[in-house]
């Protein structure tokens, strides 16, 4: 049985890498567009518009026997004075630990709601749950923690599943920046603090996810 865990853990980033990084951020703006539209299950407008940033992962892959585990790949943006920042790569990987037998494909996506965890989020590593509290959102898919009413959470969470289970956890989950996707996009393997906080350009390959940002995470004009 334990050459079977091993090979389980170990196809999930060739899944998740087969398809491409600009196909990747198609994928990413399809989903978020498609939350955004649900009537009922939507995030709410008025969270993504106090969003610092948001991340996308299109398609985390989970698989489980045994020992279950998660790997994907996604990307982050960050509010800036001129709109959303270019989309920086990003991998999430983690596990779970009891014996679950299946599969499953999960978007998910994250606002983050300050600025300090942006900058967690930008650092070359982060886990979820340890150097920042993550919580559910207060509408979405299978929700991946508890979250207080007050809404004290710096990231909240939703998912959107297409496997076999229910949910998806990420408590405990790493966030690691993808040098190689960002290469693939930019032509140089630029580091997502670089992308977001820099003057890098949108990427013709982004332009749907950045219409989608722009149409649902836009803030309203301060009246003067």
């Amino acid at each position: 049985m334990k050459r079977y865990v091993v090979a389980g853990l170990l196809c999930l980033p060739f899944l998740a890498s087969a398809e491409r990084a600009p196909e990747r951020l198609n994928n990413a703006a399809t989903v978020l567009s498609e939350v955004m539209l649900a009537p009922d299950k939507g995030i709410p407008r008025d969270l993504l518009a106090k969003a610092s940033c948001i991340v996308v992962v299109p398609g985390l892959k989970s698989g489980a026997f045994v020992v279950g585990a998660k790997y994907g790949k996604g990307f982050i943006s960050c509010r800036k004075p001129s709109g959303w920042s270019a989309p920086g790569a990003i991998r999430v990987e983690g596990g779970s630990f009891g014996f679950q037998i299946g599969g499953q494909d999960t978007d998910v996506i994250m606002l983050v709601m300050n600025r300090r965890g942006g900058e967690r989020l930008l650092s070359t590593q982060f886990t979820l749950g340890g150097q920042g509290d993550i919580a559910a959102g207060p509408v979405g898919r299978s929700a991946t923690a508890q979250t207080d009413p007050s809404m004290r959470a710096g990231i909240l969470s939703w998912s959107r599943n297409h496997g076999i289970f229910a949910g998806v956890s990420l408590q405990g989950a790493t966030l690691r920046q993808d040098l190689g996707d960002n290469e693939e996009i930019y032509g140089k393997p630029l580091r997502n603090k670089v992308i977001v906080q820099g003057n890098v350009h949108w990427p013709s390959s982004g332009s749907e996810l950045e219409s989608v940002l722009n149409r649902y995470g836009s803030r309203p004009k301060r009246r003067r």
